[in-house]
């Protein structure tokens, strides 16, 4: 796995990136080459980027992502037991932070969501949960030209239909979709992108993490 991560450190490119979208905003390139598609096993973790994509609803994700400091320092770090016990004083004091997106519903669903996690978490991690949908693997698309990506799925359907179950908000499936390429759910990276290839032979630490949550699921 160390050859695999040297030779793709040697190849992938820092200053532009030509995959599943392009861009040579260095923010981005930085985002594609280090976290979009690796997969992402905590809780917390998760938690906090499926609401940050739910804030990108009718946005770029990169105007999400060049808030994200701020949105961490505004949620707690997406605790979702001090989220959710936000008051209406504190949805007053986000809607005048500058460094978020002010959109009341958008704030609302955050501290909504947040609820909808404990709820979850009393029956199962909520990693457990999201990983359900993709019976714990790694969907390894090829695809070769990025009008081949989708941007939903049955899976994706799947998990907006159980999060709103859940109290959730913000979660329908095209935001789905697109957090499950997010935290490696699904390998969108095309097959000419050398990211690919990484994420194709993911660590054995990934792999044991994914066999004891099926491990857990298959207990219940």
């Amino acid at each position: 796995m160390s050859k695999l991560l040297d030779a793709l450190n040697n190849t992938v490119s820092t200053s532009s990136v030509n995959c599943a979208w392009t861009t040579e905003d260095p923010l981005y390139v930085e985002y594609h080459n280090n976290a979009w598609g690796r997969p992402v096993l905590d809780s917390q973790e998760l938690f906090a980027k499926l609401c940050l994509d739910g804030q990108q609803a009718g946005l770029s994700w990169l105007t999400i992502l060049k808030k994200q400091r701020t949105y961490e320092q505004a949620y707690a770090n997406f605790n979702p037991q001090t989220i959710s016990r936000f008051t209406q004083d504190d949805v007053d004091s986000l809607m005048l932070n500058t460094g978020i997106v002010r959109n009341k519903l958008k704030i609302q669903s955050v501290i909504k969501n947040a609820k909808g996690f404990l709820e979850i978490e009393k029956e199962m991690p909520f990693s457990q949960f999201i990983w359900q949908f993709t019976q714990f693997q790694i969907v390894q698309n090829k695809w070769q030209d990025r009008k081949q990506v989708p941007t939903t799925s049955q899976q994706s359907d799947a998990m907006s239909k159980a999060l709103k179950s859940a109290g959730f908000s913000f979660v329908g499936s095209t935001i789905c979709y697109a957090f499950m390429q997010a935290v490696g759910m699904v390998n969108d990276h095309l097959v000419s992108c050398p990211c690919h290839a990484a994420i194709t032979h993911p660590s054995q630490h990934v792999k044991m993490q994914l066999s004891c949550l099926a491990a857990k699921a298959k207990a219940n």
